[in-house]
């Protein structure tokens, strides 16, 4: 198997794959890609692209509807960097309090070293800033990264708000007693002294923090955003920092207007930049990936639906297809009429693509059930 990293990978993950594997940037024809944060927009896949695998939970950068049509499985790795987040969401919502920031780079201004004490007592009452102990805070998305967030501001005292229409069975049973769940976004923009984002960036949430939801926010409110630059209209917040609506705007997507915009303190996209974090993303990755290479299982995929079965016969068929009425029949039959019997047949279906793995222990024509409409990629793994 040929496997392009499209970026360094951290060799923890590396070293999963076996003698049967080659890797390396420049590959060519490959079966699968390993990518982090590098644009596959843009980049002409190879007929036998089997599967790209983010190690990250966001997967923009991966052209979904493409693969789609291709049949390419497109992975990711929810929770492998969570903690490194959760941990910069910590230190986000110190540095959204007081002014940290303001404070280091008026010292390092201080030129005169004989008065340096007398000028430090004397202008920090310029960078004083609130306690969060006791403070509301609205944890818009409840996912790996919020549940922690909002377990851990528990801990620290503060009344949470979580918001997510979505949320998990997994995440609900994740999430402290004491969180508020609320159901009205609206609620949190009204109630809440602190709001930080842990949402996917979709259509649907695209400027979710726009000119209405600022207007409804309490004067002075902090906003920390550690998920995607594109849930906050930048404009609409750039003035609500101009106005003192918004006391102050951490964020991991740093921009020129907003690095020169009072009141913000911009990261240089370090959320899950952690050796632990690295690690664990390149580790789910590749287990994600030689899972599906190996056996067809689908673990974590952001287009195809989750399907794990062990292995049990000589040959396993791995049909990607069009979530359709009478598949499963068209395929039985083909399968049927050529006297191979089914041993086990597992089959789901994510939105307009199903998953269909059949296993034998016989050889399958594998023309035949390519000819059938609506399929997209059938492989045959012995």
């Amino acid at each position: 198997m040929k496997i392009k990293l499209a970026n360094k990978i951290d060799e923890k993950g590396l070293e999963l794959f076996d003698d049967s594997y080659d890797y390396c940037p420049d590959m060519e024809n490959e079966d699968a890609i390993l990518v982090r944060s590098a644009s596959l927009h843009d980049y002409e896949m190879p007929e036998n692209l089997l599967a790209i695998a983010r190690a990250g939970a966001g997967v923009n950068n991966i052209p979904i509807g493409k693969c789609s049509e291709k049949g390419i499985v497109v992975f990711n790795t929810p929770g492998a960097n969570a903690n490194a987040v959760k941990e910069l969401s910590l230190c986000s919502l110190f540095l959204a309090s007081r002014d940290i920031k303001s404070g280091i780079l008026w010292e390092d201004e201080l030129e005169n070293a004989d008065d340096f004490a007398k000028c430090i007592e004397k202008g920090k009452a310029a960078f004083v800033g609130p306690e969060i102990t006791g403070k509301k805070l609205g944890v818009l998305g409840l996912g790996a990264i919020g549940v922690l967030v909002a377990n851990a501001a528990v801990k620290l005292g503060m009344e949470v708000y979580g918001y997510d229409p979505y949320i998990s069975v997994n995440s609900a049973w994740s999430l402290s007693k004491w969180v508020k769940h609320v159901t009205d976004l609206d609620e949190v923009f009204r109630e809440c002294d602190y709001i930080t984002l842990h949402m996917p960036f979709t259509e649907a949430t695209k400027d979710i923090i726009d000119e209405k939801a600022l207007s409804m926010m309490k004067d002075g409110v902090r906003i920390i955003n550690l998920a995607r630059g594109e849930l906050v209209s930048e404009d609409a917040l750039i003035r609500a920092l101009e106005s003192g609506k918004v006391a102050r705007y951490v964020t991991d997507f740093a921009s020129y207007r907003l690095v020169h915009t009072k009141n913000t303190v911009c990261f240089p996209h370090l959320g899950a930049s952690t050796p632990e974090s690295e690690e664990n993303c390149a580790v789910m990755a590749v287990k994600e990936l030689i899972d599906y290479l190996e056996n067809g299982n689908i673990t974590n995929s952001v287009n195809l639906p989750s399907i794990s079965e062990p292995r049990s016969t000589s040959h396993r068929i791995c049909l990607i297809h069009k979530n359709v009425p009478g598949m499963l029949a068209k395929l039985t039959s083909i399968i049927a009429d050529t006297g191979i019997n089914i041993e086990n047949l597992v089959n789901k279906a994510r939105g307009d693509l199903a998953y269909t793995m059949i296993d034998t222990n016989s050889n399958v024509d594998e023309k035949a059930l390519n000819e059938v409409e609506n399929i997209i990629r059938v492989r045959v793994i012995l």
